[in-house]
């Protein structure tokens, strides 16, 4: 059986928790079950959109040391749960979240974890988690050792939310029984990195503009500001934008910034180093517009437009004004 710890906060769930149930119904394949566990405090109206899906249970983790995320309350009332539940595998989303306490989770059920994975596949009979590694440059086949449960993170973008499998009926919601000693919490809870004041989680976008090199200036950022309102889009960067200072860093995605899977990811100016791929290639439809014709990015494009970004980019946002 396989569990997947969806992510929510405030009673929204993270989109890459659809992603996460995806992947696990993906190495289910029907053979196993696929049960779902999310943490937090008011839970109803979450876990019936999660019951939604088609899984076998959702679990309800409540308490009220959990309304606010803390990395130390969270391993407690997980650590319980997968207990109690006792799956093969425990997957989760690799959001900044999981990134926090997955690793301390691992540590005190002693089991293995395999992060940031973008596939599952078979490798002599034993199922291998493949994750990039070198930024990119090498991709491996992880098959974890020891004991299970295997805990395992799934790349954001790497699988499609939209293909997860929805049930005919919703699946029962249960409470899963945890005890939390808040006197081991450590943490003063405060916002997330993304709920930063001028910070942006593009992985939650749903349309995205990314510029690159070819803007040329600084000056032209205005220009393409104009394209992503009239896309009602987050303007994002390749690295070189964000390392020149013409967008903050939270905006840049890649290997070292952001990895998104939005329904439209426009790239304009934008070659298609493989550092920047592996941050937008789950994109469910990619527009490149670039003046080189031999760009790797048209490589991973759905639409390439071979033109003059500067000609192109404000007869689109014309265009799309019109309408």
């Amino acid at each position: 059986m396989i569990l997947v710890i969806a992510e929510q906060q405030h009673g929204k769930l993270n989109r890459a928790s659809w992603e996460a149930i995806a992947a696990a119904q993906q190495l289910a394949g029907g053979a196993m079950p696929v049960k779902v566990a999310v943490a937090g405090q008011g839970l109803a109206a979450v876990a019936a959109e999660l019951a939604q899906a088609a899984v076998a249970e959702v679990f309800t983790i409540e308490h009220a040391a959990l309304a606010t995320y803390t990395p130390d309350g969270f391993v407690q009332a997980l650590q319980q749960a997968i207990a109690q539940i006792a799956p093969a595998y425990v997957f989760f989303s690799h959001t900044y979240q999981t990134r926090d306490f997955s690793p301390t989770l691992a540590t005190r059920m002693d089991r293995a974890l395999v992060t940031d994975v973008i596939a599952i596949k078979s490798v002599a009979g034993a199922t291998a988690f493949s994750r990039p590694m070198f930024q990119g440059k090498l991709v491996a086949d992880v098959v974890p050792q020891g004991a299970g449960p295997f805990l395992v993170s799934i790349q954001i973008g790497a699988f499609r939310a939209d293909a997860v499998a929805r049930g005919s009926a919703a699946a029962p919601v249960v409470a899963a029984a945890i005890t939390i000693d808040e006197s081991k919490i450590r943490q003063q809870p405060e916002a997330p990195f993304q709920e930063a004041k001028q910070a942006v989680d593009l992985s939650q976008a749903e349309r995205i503009v990314s510029v690159g090199r070819g803007i040329k200036s600084v000056e032209n950022i205005a220009i393409m500001e104009q394209l992503a309102k009239a896309f009602g889009a987050e303007l994002a960067a390749s690295r070189p934008i964000c390392d020149n200072g013409w967008l903050p860093m939270e905006r840049q995605i890649g290997s070292s910034g952001q990895t998104v899977a939005p329904k439209l990811y426009v790239a304009v100016g934008i070659s298609g180093a493989i550092q920047h791929l592996v941050g937008m290639k789950g994109s469910r439809t990619i527009v490149a517009i670039n003046q080189d014709a031999d760009a790797p990015i048209f490589e991973v494009a759905d639409y390439g437009i071979h033109g003059d970004l500067f000609e192109l980019a404000p007869a689109l946002t014309a265009e799309l004004q019109k309408a």
